[in-house]
């Protein structure tokens, strides 16, 4: 993913549709300064405040991930390489330690995002737990992770999976300190 195209793509939208950052505050619920801060950092917030400006200005989340529109089938091969997108959390860096890479990045008019996740152990003690509309599935694929949900606690070895509502606070995270691997389908209603 070429460094900061998410942010590019917020100001391009925001400029097509003549929308300004105040506007697009009022609309997404976040502040300027967030706004800020997503348009010109070089990771890609957490999915949280991408979908609420998604919704803001009418598009899908995938909006800020295509490369392409591919209106068939996207196959994607074990041997296709792509530079991870690399969220990070709204104003902190605590939870930067997911790197994400698209699995259907060329197909237009997705509803689902499905991803590729390789989870690194977070660098802080701190992880904050994020919301948004939709929901998810997770499928670990090797290591294990702690899926924080609401109250709950769920850890999840090769093979597990879980299936949550996005709305609930959540946090996926690698366990014992080591590297672990999902594929997760993300779904956001338009």
């Amino acid at each position: 993913m070429k460094k900061n195209i998410v942010g590019e793509k917020i100001s391009t939208l925001c400029a097509d549709k003549n929308i300004s950052r105040e506007e697009l505050s009022d609309r997404s619920g976040l502040s300027i300064d967030q706004i800020e801060l997503i348009e010109n950092s070089d990771t890609i917030p957490s999915l949280s405040p991408l979908i609420r400006i998604a919704r803001a200005l009418g598009v899908r989340l995938g909006t800020f991930l295509d490369d392409c529109e591919e209106l068939g089938p996207v196959v994607h091969k074990h041997s296709d390489t792509q530079k991870p997108a690399t969220f990070s959390s709204q104003l902190s860096s605590a939870n930067s330690h997911l790197d994400f890479f698209s699995l259907a990045a060329r197909k237009t008019g997705r509803h689902m995002e499905p991803f590729l996740i390789d989870i690194k152990p977070s660098s802080t003690n701190e992880p904050i737990l994020s919301s948004h509309e939709g929901e998810e599935f997770i499928f670990v694929i090797q290591g294990a992770v702690k899926i924080n949900y609401g109250k709950e606690v769920h850890v999840l070895h090769k093979g597990d999976s879980i299936y949550y509502d996005s709305i609930v606070d959540h946090l996926v995270s690698a366990l014992n300190g080591e590297t672990a691997q999902i594929v997760a389908v993300v779904y956001t209603p338009m």
